[in-house]
C-alpha cells in the first residue's frame, strides 16, 4: 500500500481497501469464500459430537482453529460492507454484501454446534475446562458461555433462526439504511452563498451562526423523515417485535434483559444510570437557559448547537485538523500518536463528503489487520472532534490487536466507548492551548465540549428511555409511528423543560437514530462510558504520565476481563459505585458554573 504523507492531505481523504481485496473482480474473494466453507466443514467433521471427549488442550486447539475461521469471515464481510457504507448507491457492493452474508450465515450454521456442545457439558466437566491452564486465555470467554447456557436453543433451531434473520430483521434494518441513502433533501443556501443538499452538510449547518439557516437545515432533514414516518415506524415495530419473540424463545424476561446480559451490565447499574441522569435534568436546562440569555432568544431544538456569538468560528481544514489531533495525542503518549498517524498515512480513513455516503461516523475493526474510520469531514470543529472520537476506537482496537486473540478482541460496549471520549478530552486541551487569548474561540470550544457531554449524558440516556417505552409497548402488541412520535416528544419535554422550545418536526427525529434499529439499548452505554471517561480523565489530570500505562493496559484488555473488574483493576474506576455518576455530573456542573461566571 502506498503511504500518503500527512503534508499532502489538502482535502478529506478516501480510504484504500486494497489490503482486504483489490476489487469485486479479485479472484481471491471467491477463493477465500470457498476455502472458508471447506475449513468450516473440516472443523465440523472433526469436533461435532466429540467435545465431551476432548481434553482441555484439544479444546484450546479447537478454539484457535475457530478463531482463525471467524477472523477470515471478518475480512470477507468487511470489503463489501465498507464499500456499501462509502456509497449506499453502489448496487454491486449491495449485491455482493448480500451474497457474502448468505455464505457466511451458512458457514456460521456449520459452526453453531461448538458453543452449543460446550454449553451442554455437565457442570463438573465444564468447570474443569474453566480451571485448565491450557484454556487460561479463554477463561472469560468460557464464563460468558456459562452465562448464556440457560438461553440457548437446539442447533437446528439456532440455524433456522440465523437464516430467518437475514430475510427478516436484518433485511428491514438494511431497508432503512438503503432508503435513507436514496433520499434527496431540499437544498439550503447559507448567508455566504454556499448551497448544500446532503444530510451530512445540512446537519453541519446546525452549528452555523445564522438562525434562519439552522431552521431551514433542520427542517430539510426532518421533512424527509416526516414524509416516510409511517415506513420507519413500521420497520421499527417489525424489528422490535422480532426482538421480543427472540427474547421469549430464549427465556429472557425482556429485550432489555437479553441486551444487558450481552453488554455485561447489571440491571441495577443500568437503572442507576437512567435515574442518575433523570435526577439532574437541571444541568441540561441551566446550560440552555444560559445559552438563550447569551443569544438573547429562547433556544429552539434546532439551535442547540448554535455558536454562542455571531462571530463565525473559523473553519479548520482537513490537514490542520489531522495535525492538531496528532499533536494532542502525542502530548498524551508518543507511541499512541504514531500509531494514529498510520491511519492517515495508509488511507484507513474515509472522510470525504459525497452523495450516497452513509450518514454518521463509525470505526470498523477486523482482528488481525486494523480498523477503518468513516466520517464526513465538513471543515469544522465538530468534524474534528468526530475524527478524534473514531480514532479513539481505532487506537483502542489497535492495542487489543497487539495482545488478544479473536475471542478476547470485542470489548463490552461501555469499555468500547471510553477511548473515543477520552480522545475528545485530549483534543479539547490542545485546542484550548492553541486558542490562547482568543476568548471567542475558547468559549466556542468549551461550550461545544459541554454540549457534547450533555448530549452523551442526557440525550443518549433519553434515547434508551425511548427504547424502554418501545420495547415495553412491543411486549403488549404492535405499535405505529404515532406512538413513537408521541413518546419521543414527551421524553424530550421532560428533558428540556422550559429551557428549549421543541419544534413540531422533532417528533420525527427518532428515525435518524440508527442504533435503535441496529442494536437495542446501545445508547445508554454512551452515557455510561462518558461517566467512566470523565472519571479516567480526572485521574489522568491528577496523576499525570503515571496514569498512561494502566490506561493502555485497560484498552489492551479487550474482552479478556469482566469490564467492571477491568476498570477497577487497571484505572481504579468503579462503575458500580454511584459516586462515579455523582462525581462525573459534578465535573459537568463545574463547567456550567465556570461558564455562568463569564457571562
Amino acid at each position: 500500500m502506498v503511504q500518503t504523507p500527512i503534508q499532502t492531505l489538502n482535502e478529506a481523504q478516501e480510504w484504500d481497501l486494497s489490503d482486504l481485496y483489490q476489487g469485486f473482480d479479485d479472484p481471491k474473494l471467491e477463493d477465500d469464500l470457498q476455502e472458508l466453507d471447506r475449513r468450516a466443514q473440516v472443523f465440523r467433521g472433526q469436533y461435532r459430537g466429540q467435545l465431551a471427549h476432548c481434553s482441555p488442550s484439544q479444546v484450546a486447539i479447537a478454539l484457535q482453529d475457530l478463531e482463525a475461521i471467524h477472523q477470515k469471515s471478518g475480512y470477507l464481510y468487511a470489503f463489501p460492507s465498507l464499500k456499501f457504507s462509502a456509497d449506499t448507491r453502489d448496487s454491486q457492493a449491495q449485491q455482493f454484501e448480500d451474497k457474502v452474508m448468505e455464505a457466511l450465515t451458512q458457514i456460521e450454521n456449520q459452526l453453531l454446534f461448538f458453543e452449543l456442545e460446550l454449553q451442554a457439558l455437565d457442570e463438573s466437566q465444564f468447570a474443569k475446562l474453566q480451571d485448565a491452564e491450557a484454556l487460561s486465555n479463554y477463561r472469560h470467554y468460557l464464563q460468558r458461555i456459562a452465562e448464556f447456557r440457560p438461553h440457548c436453543l437446539p442447533e437446528a433451531v439456532e440455524q433456522t433462526r440465523n437464516q430467518d434473520v437475514l430475510t427478516g430483521r436484518e433485511a428491514f434494518i438494511k431497508l432503512r439504511s438503503v432508503h435513507l441513502g436514496e433520499q434527496n433533501y431540499d437544498p439550503v443556501t447559507t448567508p455566504e452563498g454556499k448551497t448544500v443538499d446532503s444530510e451530512a452538510e445540512l446537519s453541519s449547518l446546525l452549528f452555523q451562526g445564522d438562525a434562519e439557516t439552522r431552521l431551514k437545515a433542520y427542517q430539510s432533514v426532518r421533512r424527509v423523515l416526516k414524509q416516510h414516518n409511517s415506513l420507519y415506524g413500521y420497520i421499527l415495530n417489525t424489528v422490535s417485535q422480532d426482538r421480543r419473540m427472540e427474547s421469549q424463545m430464549r427465556g429472557y424476561s425482556s429485550t432489555l434483559h437479553q441486551q444487558l446480559l450481552i453488554d455485561e451490565v447489571s440491571e441495577p447499574v443500568f437503572r442507576a444510570i437512567m435515574e442518575g441522569m433523570q435526577s439532574r435534568y437541571d444541568l441540561f436546562q441551566r446550560y440552555y437557559q444560559l445559552k438563550g440569555q447569551a443569544l438573547n432568544r429562547k433556544i429552539r431544538i434546532c439551535d442547540t448547537y448554535a455558536p454562542w456569538t455571531t462571530d463565525p468560528t473559523p473553519p479548520i481544514n482537513y490537514q490542520t485538523g489531522v495535525t492538531t489531533l496528532l499533536d494532542a495525542l502525542e502530548r498524551f503518549d508518543v507511541n499512541y500518536a504514531r500509531r494514529a498517524e498510520e491511519f492517515f498515512l495508509n488511507n484507513w480513513v474515509d472522510a470525504k463528503v459525497r452523495p450516497g455516503k452513509r450518514g454518521g461516523a463509525f470505526c470498523a475493526y477486523f482482528h488481525g489487520k486494523h480498523s477503518y474510520l468513516l466520517l464526513s469531514y465538513t471543515e469544522d470543529y465538530s468534524s474534528l472532534f468526530t475524527l478524534a472520537h473514531e480514532m479513539g476506537h481505532g487506537l483502542h482496537f489497535d492495542w487489543i490487536d497487539r495482545k488478544q486473540s479473536y475471542f478476547n478482541s470485542n470489548p463490552p460496549l461501555v469499555l468500547a466507548e471510553v477511548a473515543s471520549t477520552f480522545n475528545e478530552l485530549l483534543l479539547l486541551d490542545r485546542l484550548l492551548d492553541q486558542a490562547g487569548d482568543d476568548a471567542g474561540l475558547r468559549q466556542a470550544l468549551i461550550t461545544r465540549q459541554l454540549e457534547d457531554q450533555l448530549s452523551l449524558l442526557f440525550r443518549q440516556s433519553t434515547i434508551s428511555r425511548l427504547e424502554l417505552a418501545i420495547h415495553e409497548r412491543a411486549q403488549g402488541g404492535s405499535f405505529d409511528a404515532s406512538f413513537v412520535n408521541q413518546a419521543w416528544m414527551n421524553l424530550y419535554r421532560e428533558l428540556c423543560g422550559e429551557a428549549v422550545e421543541l419544534l413540531d418536526e422533532h417528533q420525527y427525529d427518532w428515525a435518524r437514530i440508527g442504533h435503535i434499529f441496529f442494536k437495542p439499548f446501545y445508547c445508554y452505554q454512551y452515557t455510561a462510558s462518558t461517566l467512566v471517561s470523565l472519571a479516567c480523565y480526572q485521574k489522568y489530570l491528577e496523576v499525570g504520565p503515571e496514569f498512561v500505562p494502566g490506561y493502555l493496559d485497560l484498552l489492551a484488555s479487550g474482552s479478556q476481563w469482566n469490564q467492571v473488574e477491568a476498570l477497577r483493576h487497571f484505572v481504579d474506576v468503579d462503575l458500580e459505585d454511584e459516586t462515579t455518576i455523582h462525581n462525573a455530573l459534578l465535573y459537568v456542573e463545574g463547567l456550567v458554573n465556570q461558564l455562568e461566571a463569564t457571562l
